[in-house]
């Protein structure tokens, strides 16, 4: 990144790496170079903004995701948009509620156009094939489905080293096969109906970051904040159990005494311990999925509903 800016700096003739430089250098090697050839006209110039601006807003609304750093409706690389979600500090590990938040914010462009326009593109392509591959990963991988277990499936095979992609062998019976995908099925359902719930509460925060996108183009970390300023964190998610058999404890970690001394009075919870969560002011949902239906069934639902306020690694854009 520090090699890309020194080259834009280069090039401008300038003597110091300056801010700019470098956040045009984080975009070139998260996104790729800005494409000028490209021109969009005014009607895909606005589903690109609802279409990021529906990731971006979902992102604020998730408990354990990280801070949403920008938001641009400038083509680069493959992408026309791309909403850049970006960590503190270093991290080493993830929690799956911040994989569920992963998924839920991978789908809000998706949800976004299908609330708006009534009709998805295929934007939302990459962003599909990003939250299939989390959600087979939590059953494969990570254990962390309740029906499949704490078990790894599937052998991965190919030569990384001579450029060639890891693939996967079958380990397993069809059966097996037939609840993995319907394990994965229903994690990105989940996604896409916490999606929804928060883009049709927020709904007059969506239309308003769409307006300053279409106006400015790029929105910053503090422009954002100013936006979500109505936007609250969701409640914690029921607590996850491998089992039944196998309860959770009520005692949460034990504290420092410097954490103790942080906290006060206050309390946390092991959730909350675990995963980056902002403090606790959690939003009523407005909306939900009628029963027996798909969110993406729902477009004359959600239109008629009252107003109510377009990997993935975290360090990784949505792309749009």
């Amino acid at each position: 990144m520090l090699n890309e800016a020194a080259l834009l700096t280069a090039r401008s003739g300038a003597q110091l790496i300056d801010d700019r430089a470098l956040d045009e250098a984080i975009d070139r090697v998260v996104a790729g170079p800005q494409k000028r050839t490209r021109v969009m006209n005014v009607k895909e110039q606005k589903i690109t903004a609802y279409h990021e601006g529906g990731h971006a807003l979902v992102a604020a609304a998730m408990r354990y995701t990280d801070p949403v750093t920008k938001v641009t409706i400038l083509p680069r690389g493959r992408a026309l948009g791309y909403t850049m979600v970006m960590p503190l500090e270093d991290k080493y590990s993830t929690t799956r509620n911040e994989l569920l938040d992963q998924l839920a914010y991978a789908m809000g462009g998706r949800v976004a156009e299908e609330i708006v326009f009534h009709d998805p593109t295929t934007g939302a392509s990459n962003d599909i094939e990003k939250a299939t591959a989390i959600a087979r990963k939590m059953v494969t991988e990570y254990g962390m489905s309740e029906r499949v277990g704490a078990i790894k499936l599937g052998q991965a095979q190919g030569e990384p080293f001579l450029g060639r992609d890891m693939g996967h062998q079958r380990d397993y019976s069809e059966e097996v096969a037939g609840v993995i995908d319907e394990e994965v099925r229903k994690l990105v359902e989940q996604a896409h109906d916490e999606a929804w719930q928060v883009l049709v509460q927020y709904r007059r925060v969506l239309d308003d970051l769409v307006l300053r996108l279409l106006d400015k183009e790029t929105l910053n970390q503090n422009e954002l904040a100013d936006v979500f300023s109505p936007v609250v964190k969701r409640s914690p998610r029921e607590v996850w159990l491998s089992s039944e058999q196998r309860a959770v404890s009520p005692d949460g970690p034990v504290l420092t005494e410097a954490e103790k001394k942080a906290l006060g009075n206050g309390k946390v919870i092991p959730e909350d311990e675990a995963a980056a969560a902002q403090p606790e002011h959690p939003a009523e949902p407005v909306g939900e999925v009628p029963e027996d239906q798909r969110v993406s069934d729902t477009a004359g639902f959600v239109v008629q509903a009252p107003p109510v306020d377009h990997q993935p690694d975290p360090s990784h854009p949505t792309e749009g």
